[in-house]
């Protein structure tokens, strides 16, 4: 089934580029259009389908860049096209002259509609964690403006009128994860090339080249001219987050004195620290 319905998707796109392109003049452009139509809906001659598919394709275009403008830049907009032509082919062969209205009014909601519902078989998120999203957050900026502070779990949970086990469900659907896609465009750069996701995002994992350089240069300017033992004071307490019971206890020393001598190793290092600044003064 998945198969059929992407094998007619690629016929209705192929047919829509088709009719954009050629535009050739047909046996029915001086026919009247109710003539049109009720020759169509007694025989439905293929022929005469083309030509009203041609004819109203610019509403499935006009629907889809409307609908296109508020979705994320990895949409297709021809995806959204060739479903709306699909909604476009329903209305042709559901609408009814003698209902009064005009078939341009009649067929836009089925193309919208034929139109959402393709984005939604291609949301992972079920149907129901989206209207919670939306019930909650509606709830929340309700509640926002009316207090004029951020409003809690409780004022939530009584504006949808729901007890605290239902909205533990609801707020847990409304944090869902999302995805996105990492060559979506991110934002426009001063030069001509567009920046997208995989060129800006961080990566958490990655140790920077720089900070690891910046760290060993500040150990080894603590360090200098330490002992021994006031070295590994330092590499213990501010490198490894060891306490000073626990560097007592591995250096075979009191705590009360790792306590001094932490104290006299900054005392010195402060020190250091200000004879380096009165030097670099007059470089100004």
């Amino acid at each position: 089934m998945t198969a059929m319905r992407s094998r007619m998707r690629m016929s209705s796109r192929n047919n829509a580029q088709h009719a954009q392109a050629t535009n050739l003049p047909t046996r029915f452009d001086d026919i009247e259009m109710v003539d049109i139509w009720t020759e169509y809906r007694e025989s439905k001659p293929e022929e005469m389908r083309n030509f009203l598919v041609e004819k109203f394709l610019h509403l499935v275009r006009y629907n889809a860049e409307r609908i296109h403008q508020r979705l994320p830049d990895e949409v297709d907009i021809e995806d959204l096209m060739s479903a709306g032509l699909f909604g476009l082919m329903d209305a042709i062969n559901a609408y009814d002259l003698e209902r009064g209205v005009k078939f341009e009014t009649y067929c836009a909601p089925r193309i919208r509609g034929a139109i959402l519902d393709e984005l939604r078989s291609m949301d992972w998120v079920p149907r129901l964690v989206r209207h919670r999203t939306s019930k909650v957050e509606g709830a929340r900026q309700k509640i926002e403006m009316e207090v004029g502070r951020k409003a809690t779990d409780k004022e939530i949970a009584n504006k949808l009128e729901v007890d605290n086990d239902e909205f533990i469900k609801y707020k847990r659907d409304s944090h869902a994860v999302s995805v996105s896609s990492i060559t979506r465009k991110c934002f426009q750069s001063d030069g001509s090339r567009e920046l997208r996701e995989i060129d800006v995002i961080k990566d958490e994992h990655q140790s920077s080249p720089v900070k690891i350089i910046q760290r060993t240069d500040l150990k080894d300017l603590m360090t200098k001219g330490l002992t021994r033992a006031e070295r590994l004071i330092v590499l213990l307490y501010y490198y490894e987050g060891m306490t000073m019971k626990e560097i007592g206890t591995t250096l075979d020393l009191s705590e009360s004195r790792v306590s001094q001598m932490h104290s006299s190793i900054l005392q010195r290092l402060k020190a250091q620290m200000q004879h380096r600044m009165r030097e670099l003064e007059p470089m100004k």
